[in-house]
């Protein structure tokens, strides 16, 4: 891969990453207020704000960690793509 690639393929994981880590801290910071809120009310209805966007930021992180352009697991699911694709007779689809 080109140097020009590889930096261009690194600022964009890295600014993914950046990215991942700011809606964690936002998630953290109001999901803390709204349970002062909720617990200064008497009911916890907290949790459900909670697990929404939880579900949300578990989803971005699994893109940026685990499916990012240039990552393992999306490299290793491409090489064994092309292995298959390659060992196949005929038209691929």
């Amino acid at each position: 891969m080109p140097t020009n690639d590889i930096d261009r393929l690194a600022r964009r994981r890295a600014k993914a990453k950046i990215g991942w880590f700011i809606h964690a801290a936002a998630y953290i910071t109001v999901n803390l207020l709204l349970v002062a809120i909720s617990l200064g009310s008497g009911h916890g209805w907290a949790i459900y704000p909670a697990l929404g966007w939880g579900l949300g930021l578990a989803l971005h992180g699994a893109a940026v960690w685990l499916f990012a352009p240039g990552g393992r697991l999306l490299e290793r699911m491409v090489e064994r793509e092309r292995a298959r694709l390659a060992g196949a007779k005929g038209e691929p689809w």
